[in-house]
């Protein structure tokens, strides 16, 4: 079964929780993270995107990223102050984004967990990526950016939530970009009880969202046990940080794609190609209202596509439209054979709208957009229950937890 343990969590103060919480760090880039943090020395971006005060252009993966990292939380820990609880706790963690709330539970899961696959996974992780974020973790001796996950909805699990949230927060501000964050402390009585409700009713934890936080936590935990000459399994390098939803609160937005080139195909020839195996017509704007279709803008215009052919025929991961495009299109069309390295290909996040894959294309640097409908809660648990897993950048959820108000020091 699932655990989610109490811990000691290491917070800001009350005073200072919005200064400090940032949004992850693999959701902006050195720049965007720069222009976040300016004129606030508190923000989480100093310790979670540490080039941000070095030179500009550093590699990401020089020695002194690591170390800035680690001065910066320490300043943190320092100034702020962020200061450990006396007592094993859980905490709720709940986000309003215009009319949609999901409120999730604050914890402490298993490395051991996900090595066993209780905690499921949908992607592939990069190694390099794996290895930044452990070497940053190991270096702070913290997990600092809580994991994403969600586990299908229980009765109990609501009920003594719902309980939780008549009581006063401790944290509760709205961030810059109009997205509202609270925060509640749950007793230890109390925390001990939802904790045991997980351990009995709740079989797997599904990654949402931090694959590669969770593989990093895995990896340092089986760092720090050969080290521990009394390792016994329970010390705190064996749990990391993660929020864990219910299902049916969860929001996913698309992932959106834009490629650099059209393969040495004309707008007119990309036409024709796709009208083999498409359905291709002009379309009003770039809003995908349903799933089994897709549209795309390239040279100005706008247009749809759906396949002629029987998606229900198809498997569990080739009936995603993500799937669909790739193996039609961006792999055999536009030489997309491999999207997790090809240099071709970018992400957009959902949240972005397809104003800004208008914007892309239109600058000259992408030749064509593809707006996905984006895939379903269901369709990613099924997945992982299968063991299977997705094409990269399938899934995009808002809104987005913020790094800094939750840490989990080992």
């Amino acid at each position: 079964m699932a655990q989610l343990l109490p811990f000691h969590g290491l917070l800001p103060s009350v005073e200072r929780a919005a200064q400090v919480a940032a949004v992850p760090y693999d959701v902006v880039s050195s720049r965007e993270a720069t222009e976040l943090a300016k004129g606030n020395p508190y923000s989480f971006l100093h310790v979670s995107r540490p080039e941000i005060d070095l030179e500009y252009g550093i590699d990401l993966h020089d020695e002194r990223i690591y170390a800035q990292a680690a001065a910066a939380f320490q300043k943190l820990c320092k100034e702020v102050p962020l200061t450990l609880d006396n007592g094993k706790h859980l905490y709720l963690y709940q986000l309003q984004m215009g009319d949609h709330v999901q409120t999730g539970i604050l914890g402490a899961a298993s490395a051991e967990e996900y090595r066993k696959g209780i905690i499921k996974k949908h992607e592939k992780t990069r190694q390099d990526k794996e290895d930044d974020r452990t070497r940053h973790v190991m270096e702070l001796r913290s997990h600092t950016g809580p994991a994403f996950f969600t586990y299908r909805d229980n009765k109990t699990i609501d009920e003594l939530v719902a309980a939780e949230l008549k009581k006063a927060p401790l944290f509760n501000f709205t961030a810059p970009d109009g997205i509202r964050h609270t925060l509640w402390r749950i007793d230890e009585a109390a925390s001990e009880k939802l904790s045991k409700v997980f351990a009995a009713e709740v079989p797997v934890f599904y990654i949402a969202d931090g694959h590669h936080r969770s593989a990093a936590a895995a990896r340092t935990a089986a760092e720090c046990a050969p080290k521990n000459p009394d390792h016994n399994g329970t010390e705190d390098y064996n749990f990391f940080l993660t929020v864990a939803f219910p299902a049916s609160q969860l929001s996913i937005l698309p992932y959106n794609r834009v490629v650099r080139s059209l393969n040495h195909n004309s707008p007119a020839g990309l036409l024709t190609i796709l009208s083999e195996r498409f359905q291709v017509c002009p379309a009003a704007d770039g809003v995908t209202t349903k799933p089994g279709e897709f549209k795309f803008y390239m040279a100005h215009e706008w247009y749809v596509a759906r396949p002629k052919f029987d998606i229900a025929k198809l498997g569990v991961i080739e009936q995603l439209d993500v799937s669909i495009l790739q193996d039609n299109i961006l792999g055999p069309i536009l030489g997309i054979e491999d999207p997790r390295t090809s240099k071709d290909i970018d992400f957009i996040g959902g949240i972005r709208g397809t104003a800004e894959l208008e914007k892309l294309v239109n600058s000259g640097k992408y030749a064509i957009a593809f707006s996905m409908y984006p895939t379903t809660v269901e369709q990613l648990m099924a997945i992982a229950d299968a063991g299977a897993i997705m094409p990269p950048k399938s899934t995009w959820f808002e809104p987005k937890l913020r790094d800094g108000l939750v840490c989990h020091n080992f």
